[in-house]
């Protein structure tokens, strides 16, 4: 009904972005229903155990201290639930809880690639259907005038105001189109001189776009560094302000500069004298960058620290086992901080932003400052840049903690609501109109981004990085991957020989030549289609 009700008074751009976010409540449903199955549920049949006593590991490296649940101040415990420390940090919320007892740490690490699987797969399948339409929608100039006039209707729309809207929004969507066409000609007829100096101008611009980027991205890295190094101290020697702040300084610097960039970028792309349809797209290509690479910047920081010793040799446990005793819990607590800091902005900016300015715009429409702010459109890039940044938090915390997809499920669920109560109390229809098949396959476009974003640092948190040995069930091995090697071994000689011969070079060689001549017939297939496409057209 919601979607309905969107898509009737919003148009169909407004009901894919719901029809998006219902699908991630899908999609981490069942991401948790796997960890659950695989993980979860065996680990509670079995019980905790002692980790890893009786294995050849060096004691120091064993020394895991949790924090002491004594005598302590009433508002530790909001900063624990806010944090994942403390009391949550010995729950089944987090990495370190979990055992090497029977198959868990084989069953731990199958959850993990099953999971990235089926996300992969899953956003695949729906992104093609969307590709294949955009790939029919592909037109010329002439016949996009053509389809706007005589196809361009929207047949979800309800009432009177929103056929207004419509009317105008092709109207607007033909002026861009001759718009576009104008800044083609005037491209063609330009000087020599005159495309050095926007040549010039553009990388100039680029260049400052790269400054910023780098400014956020160090800022990340050295919050991160000071948060690291403070957090340590006893609780009783801070403030409850100052112990959040520390707790929660990187993710109030990756927030703010997911808040500020979009708004430089936005200005510096009207100088570089781009098509309409164009800036756009660049724009919201830079804004992805900068959301989900803030994420890498922050988890590969977390690596920097948790694999440098300072004053001491990591040869022993082969990471700073003195400030990361269990560093997989403290990724993993810094992914949930980054999930709960996210559903808290999310929440302040549509109670404290979104509605007083509905408010002001109703009562006080007479100040002049009011009618230069305006009531607020619904914009669906930002909007849906802001889930799938949460999404792709979700995908690198799952291996760290495991109920993130569960606590992710729930926040979307809640999103869902906010943006409708949001959506039909305090905004105004957007003139600028998204089709649903463009706006479904840019969502899904910009979601496998975050997600092979998200698989790079996973990748080598598992094969590069030396697990724990105070904590997690991968404390007898070398690192998280070790754990295939080990269970192929004992395998039955016939079917280890078959698994060697499917991962070595000779059955690699010829599988990608397969898999490459596939790929040239599915394009040249394309190709095809694409031709009697035109032809079509041509005819009609």
């Amino acid at each position: 009904w919601t979607r309905k009700e969107s898509g009737g008074k919003f148009g169909t751009g407004i009901r894919s972005y719901f029809s998006f976010l219902r699908f991630l409540v899908l999609l981490n449903l069942v991401v948790f229903v796997i960890i659950f199955m695989l993980v979860l549920l065996p680990s509670w049949m079995i019980g905790a155990n002692s980790g890893a006593k009786g294995w050849n590991i060096d004691k120091e490296c064993t020394v895991y201290r949790r924090s002491s649940s004594g005598l302590v101040y009433f508002y530790s415990y909001i900063i624990d639930l806010l944090s994942g420390t403390g009391f949550l940090e010995k729950t089944c919320l987090f990495y370190g809880n979990y055992t090497i007892d029977g198959d868990l740490p084989l069953a731990y690490l199958v959850s993990t690639i099953a999971y990235l699987a089926l996300s992969l797969l899953w956003i695949v399948k729906r992104s093609v259907e969307g590709f294949k339409i955009n790939l029919i929608r592909s037109e010329e100039h002439f016949q996009s005038y053509c389809n706007k006039i005589f196809a361009g209707w929207d047949f979800c729309i309800t009432n009177r105001s929103m056929a207004d809207l419509k009317h105008s929004s092709l109207r607007y969507e033909l002026r861009a189109d001759l718009e576009e066409e104008r800044i083609r000609q005037k491209i063609a007829e330009r000087t020599s001189e005159e495309t050095i100096r926007i040549y010039s101008l553009r990388l100039f611009l680029n260049c400052i776009v790269l400054a910023v980027l780098a400014a956020c991205f160090y800022a990340i890295y050295r919050a991160t560094i000071f948060s690291q190094e403070h957090m340590k101290k006893e609780i009783d020697k801070m403030v409850f302000g100052e112990n959040l702040l520390i707790l929660y300084l990187p993710s109030i610097v990756i927030t703010l500069a997911n808040f500020i960039t979009p708004v430089i970028f936005a200005k510096i792309i009207h100088y570089e004298d781009y098509s309409p349809g164009f800036e756009i797209r660049l724009t919201i290509l830079r804004c992805v960058f900068m959301r989900l690479a803030t994420i890498c910047v922050l988890v590969f920081t977390l690596g920097s620290k948790i694999t440098s010793c300072d004053n001491y040799t990591c040869e022993l446990c082969g990471y700073n086992q003195k400030l990361y005793p269990c560093w997989e819990t403290q990724v993993g607590q810094e992914m949930y901080k980054l999930m709960i800091f996210d559903l808290i902005i999310i929440l302040a900016v549509t109670l404290f932003v979104d509605f007083p300015r509905k408010l002001l715009v109703t009562y006080c429409s007479s100040w002049k400052v009011i009618q230069c702010w305006g009531q607020q459109e619904f914009a669906i890039p930002d909007n849906v840049l802001g889930i799938v940044y949460g999404q792709t938090i979700c995908w690198i915390g799952a291996f760290f903690s495991p109920l993130i997809p569960a606590i992710a499920t729930v926040k979307f669920i809640i999103i869902f609501y906010v943006k409708k109560m949001s959506l039909i109390y305090t905004c105004r229809p957007s003139p600028r109109q998204f089709r649903a098949s463009n706006s479904n396959f840019f969502f899904l476009l910009v979601l496998l981004i975050g997600l092979c974003l998200a698989i790079i640092p996973l990748t080598i948190s598992m094969a590069r990085i030396p697990s724990s040995k105070a904590c997690g069930p991968f404390t007898k091995f070398n690192t998280t991957w070790e754990v295939m090697p080990k269970t192929v071994s004992t395998f039955p000689s016939s079917l280890q020989s078959l698994i060697h011969h499917i991962t070595s070079e000779a059955f690699a060689v010829p599988f990608f030549m397969i898999i490459c001549l596939v790929m040239f017939y599915f394009i040249a297939l394309a190709g095809a289609h694409k031709q009697v496409v035109i032809q079509l057209r041509e005819q009609l």
